[in-house]
Protein backbone atom coordinates (compact mmCIF):
# COMPACT_ATOMS: atom_id res chain seq x y z
CA UNK A 1 0.00 0.00 0.00
CA UNK A 2 1.50 3.39 -0.99
CA UNK A 3 -0.48 6.31 -0.42
CA UNK A 4 -0.37 9.70 -2.19
CA UNK A 5 -3.40 10.90 -0.90
CA UNK A 6 -5.02 11.39 2.29
CA UNK A 7 -8.40 12.56 2.59
CA UNK A 8 -9.15 14.30 6.05
CA UNK A 9 -12.54 14.83 7.91
CA UNK A 10 -12.30 18.10 9.72
CA UNK A 11 -14.85 17.92 12.86
CA UNK A 12 -13.48 15.44 15.58
CA UNK A 13 -10.60 14.25 13.41
CA UNK A 14 -8.58 18.08 13.04
CA UNK A 15 -9.97 20.19 15.35
CA UNK A 16 -12.14 19.87 18.41
CA UNK A 17 -15.28 21.55 17.73
CA UNK A 18 -17.46 19.33 19.86
CA UNK A 19 -18.26 21.45 22.47
CA UNK A 20 -19.64 24.52 20.35
CA UNK A 21 -21.28 22.04 18.07
CA UNK A 22 -23.17 20.46 21.11
CA UNK A 23 -23.87 23.77 23.01
CA UNK A 24 -25.41 25.18 19.75
CA UNK A 25 -27.63 22.28 19.01
CA UNK A 26 -29.31 22.24 22.65
CA UNK A 27 -29.82 25.93 22.48
CA UNK A 28 -31.14 25.18 19.32
CA UNK A 29 -33.47 22.35 20.84
CA UNK A 30 -34.50 24.91 23.81
CA UNK A 31 -35.43 28.02 21.65
CA UNK A 32 -37.93 25.96 19.58
CA UNK A 33 -39.24 23.73 22.16
CA UNK A 34 -37.92 20.11 20.96
CA UNK A 35 -36.94 17.74 23.13
CA UNK A 36 -33.15 18.68 24.10
CA UNK A 37 -30.92 15.87 23.15
CA UNK A 38 -28.32 14.46 25.44
CA UNK A 39 -24.66 15.27 25.04
CA UNK A 40 -23.90 11.52 23.28
CA UNK A 41 -26.99 11.62 21.23
CA UNK A 42 -25.81 15.25 19.76
CA UNK A 43 -22.09 14.25 19.10
CA UNK A 44 -23.71 10.91 17.12
CA UNK A 45 -24.97 13.37 14.64
CA UNK A 46 -21.52 15.63 14.05
CA UNK A 47 -20.31 14.72 10.63
CA UNK A 48 -23.90 15.23 9.61
CA UNK A 49 -24.91 18.34 7.47
CA UNK A 50 -27.03 20.10 10.14
CA UNK A 51 -30.13 19.51 8.43
CA UNK A 52 -29.52 15.59 8.13
CA UNK A 53 -28.32 15.77 12.03
CA UNK A 54 -31.57 17.45 13.09
CA UNK A 55 -33.70 15.09 10.61
CA UNK A 56 -32.09 11.93 11.91
CA UNK A 57 -33.22 13.28 15.55
CA UNK A 58 -36.32 14.86 14.71
CA UNK A 59 -37.88 12.53 12.15
CA UNK A 60 -41.19 14.17 12.75
CA UNK A 61 -40.19 17.68 11.17
CA UNK A 62 -41.20 18.94 7.82
CA UNK A 63 -38.92 20.72 5.66
CA UNK A 64 -39.66 23.90 6.70
CA UNK A 65 -39.01 22.99 10.31
CA UNK A 66 -35.85 21.63 9.74
CA UNK A 67 -34.80 24.74 7.76
CA UNK A 68 -35.61 26.46 10.59
CA UNK A 69 -33.22 24.31 13.37
CA UNK A 70 -30.28 25.00 10.55
CA UNK A 71 -30.45 28.37 10.58
CA UNK A 72 -30.97 28.92 14.43
CA UNK A 73 -28.29 26.41 14.81
CA UNK A 74 -26.09 28.46 12.69
CA UNK A 75 -26.89 31.88 14.41
CA UNK A 76 -26.26 30.78 17.88
CA UNK A 77 -23.23 28.51 16.58
CA UNK A 78 -21.69 32.44 15.43
CA UNK A 79 -21.49 32.81 19.32
CA UNK A 80 -20.55 29.75 20.71
CA UNK A 81 -17.35 29.53 18.67
CA UNK A 82 -16.05 32.53 20.09
CA UNK A 83 -16.79 31.23 23.40
CA UNK A 84 -15.27 27.42 22.61
CA UNK A 85 -13.15 27.98 19.48
CA UNK A 86 -11.78 25.06 17.81
CA UNK A 87 -8.68 24.01 18.81
CA UNK A 88 -6.40 21.07 16.92
CA UNK A 89 -6.18 17.70 18.48
CA UNK A 90 -2.59 17.18 19.59
CA UNK A 91 0.55 16.74 16.64
CA UNK A 92 -2.02 17.44 13.81
CA UNK A 93 -0.13 19.97 12.60
CA UNK A 94 3.12 18.11 12.76
CA UNK A 95 1.81 15.34 10.80
CA UNK A 96 0.15 17.35 8.11
CA UNK A 97 3.93 18.81 7.95
CA UNK A 98 5.14 15.21 7.62
CA UNK A 99 2.94 14.23 4.93
CA UNK A 100 3.53 17.73 2.42
CA UNK A 101 7.51 17.08 2.96
CA UNK A 102 6.79 13.16 1.84
CA UNK A 103 4.69 14.80 -1.06
CA UNK A 104 1.79 13.11 0.30
CA UNK A 105 -1.44 15.11 -0.75
CA UNK A 106 -3.87 16.10 1.95
CA UNK A 107 -7.38 17.29 1.26
CA UNK A 108 -9.98 17.31 3.48
CA UNK A 109 -14.21 16.25 2.88
CA UNK A 110 -16.14 17.60 5.17
CA UNK A 111 -20.26 17.99 5.56
CA UNK A 112 -19.22 21.83 7.26
CA UNK A 113 -20.39 24.61 4.66
CA UNK A 114 -17.39 26.30 3.37
CA UNK A 115 -17.22 29.66 4.72
CA UNK A 116 -16.87 28.24 7.98
CA UNK A 117 -14.54 25.26 6.83
CA UNK A 118 -11.97 27.73 5.64
CA UNK A 119 -12.54 30.42 8.19
CA UNK A 120 -11.39 27.52 10.76
CA UNK A 121 -8.51 26.88 8.73
CA UNK A 122 -7.23 30.21 8.51
CA UNK A 123 -7.41 30.58 12.22
CA UNK A 124 -5.63 27.17 12.76
CA UNK A 125 -3.10 28.45 10.64
CA UNK A 126 -3.01 24.73 8.36
CA UNK A 127 -4.73 26.10 5.44
CA UNK A 128 -1.71 25.99 3.14
CA UNK A 129 -1.20 21.88 4.01
CA UNK A 130 -4.68 21.52 1.80
CA UNK A 131 -4.66 21.79 -1.94
CA UNK A 132 -8.55 20.89 -2.12
CA UNK A 133 -10.73 21.35 0.45
CA UNK A 134 -14.49 19.73 -0.24
CA UNK A 135 -17.60 21.64 1.35
CA UNK A 136 -21.41 20.92 2.43
CA UNK A 137 -21.86 22.47 -0.77
CA UNK A 138 -19.72 20.51 -2.98
CA UNK A 139 -21.25 17.71 -3.89
CA UNK A 140 -24.91 16.68 -4.08
CA UNK A 141 -24.66 13.75 -1.67
CA UNK A 142 -22.85 13.98 1.87
CA UNK A 143 -21.41 11.03 3.75
CA UNK A 144 -21.76 8.40 3.99
CA UNK A 145 -22.35 8.63 0.57
CA UNK A 146 -18.93 8.06 -1.41
CA UNK A 147 -19.44 11.11 -4.16
CA UNK A 148 -17.34 13.68 -1.85
CA UNK A 149 -14.18 10.96 -2.23
CA UNK A 150 -15.34 10.39 -5.84
CA UNK A 151 -14.87 13.62 -6.76
CA UNK A 152 -11.98 14.13 -4.87
CA UNK A 153 -10.36 11.22 -6.61
CA UNK A 154 -11.45 12.06 -10.19
CA UNK A 155 -10.23 16.43 -9.75
CA UNK A 156 -6.76 15.21 -8.28
CA UNK A 157 -6.77 12.51 -10.41
CA UNK A 158 -5.93 9.92 -7.55
CA UNK A 159 -7.03 6.23 -7.95
CA UNK A 160 -8.72 4.64 -4.82
CA UNK A 161 -6.04 2.34 -4.09
CA UNK A 162 -3.73 5.12 -3.48
CA UNK A 163 -5.91 6.78 -1.52
CA UNK A 164 -6.43 6.96 2.49
CA UNK A 165 -9.60 8.62 3.98
CA UNK A 166 -8.91 9.32 7.91
CA UNK A 167 -11.82 10.11 9.72
CA UNK A 168 -13.42 10.15 13.42
CA UNK A 169 -17.26 8.77 12.66
CA UNK A 170 -18.44 5.64 11.41
CA UNK A 171 -19.78 7.61 8.73
CA UNK A 172 -16.24 8.82 7.28
CA UNK A 173 -15.30 5.13 7.04
CA UNK A 174 -18.23 4.26 5.18
CA UNK A 175 -17.99 6.77 2.83
CA UNK A 176 -14.59 5.70 2.40
CA UNK A 177 -15.28 1.81 2.48
CA UNK A 178 -17.95 2.80 -0.53
CA UNK A 179 -15.42 4.61 -3.01
CA UNK A 180 -12.89 1.35 -2.29
CA UNK A 181 -10.46 3.68 -0.82
CA UNK A 182 -8.15 2.44 2.15
CA UNK A 183 -9.75 3.44 5.35
CA UNK A 184 -8.48 4.91 9.07
CA UNK A 185 -10.47 5.86 12.01
CA UNK A 186 -9.77 7.81 14.87
CA UNK A 187 -10.81 7.00 18.05
CA UNK A 188 -9.97 10.51 20.17
CA UNK A 189 -12.80 11.82 18.17
CA UNK A 190 -17.00 11.26 18.73
CA UNK A 191 -16.86 7.45 18.03
CA UNK A 192 -15.61 4.31 19.77
CA UNK A 193 -12.87 1.69 18.85
CA UNK A 194 -15.92 -0.63 18.01
CA UNK A 195 -18.23 1.63 16.05
CA UNK A 196 -14.96 2.10 13.74
CA UNK A 197 -13.83 -1.65 12.84
CA UNK A 198 -17.97 -2.27 12.79
CA UNK A 199 -17.71 0.05 10.09
CA UNK A 200 -15.01 -1.53 8.35
CA UNK A 201 -11.77 0.79 9.23
CA UNK A 202 -9.05 -0.76 7.71
CA UNK A 203 -6.64 1.25 10.45
CA UNK A 204 -7.56 2.05 14.04
CA UNK A 205 -5.09 4.76 15.88
CA UNK A 206 -5.66 6.44 19.13
CA UNK A 207 -3.25 9.26 17.86
CA UNK A 208 -3.24 11.27 15.09
CA UNK A 209 1.18 10.69 15.20
CA UNK A 210 0.46 6.84 14.29
CA UNK A 211 -0.81 7.61 11.31
CA UNK A 212 2.87 8.17 10.28
CA UNK A 213 3.34 5.19 11.50
CA UNK A 214 0.94 3.57 9.27
CA UNK A 215 1.87 5.59 6.00
CA UNK A 216 6.01 5.57 5.90
CA UNK A 217 5.76 2.25 7.11
CA UNK A 218 3.26 0.53 4.64
CA UNK A 219 4.52 2.63 2.00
Amino acid sequence: MKIKLVIFDFDGTIADTRKAIIISKQETMRLLGLHVASDEECAATIGLSSKLGFKKQYPELSEEQLDLCVSTYRERFEKNKLLEPPVLFPYVKEVLDSLSKKEIVSTIATSRNKISCKEFLTQLEISQYFSYVLCAEDTKLLKPNPDPVIKTLKELFFNPKETLVVGDMPMDIEMGKKAGVNTCGVTYGNATRADLLAAGADFVIDDIGELTKILFTES
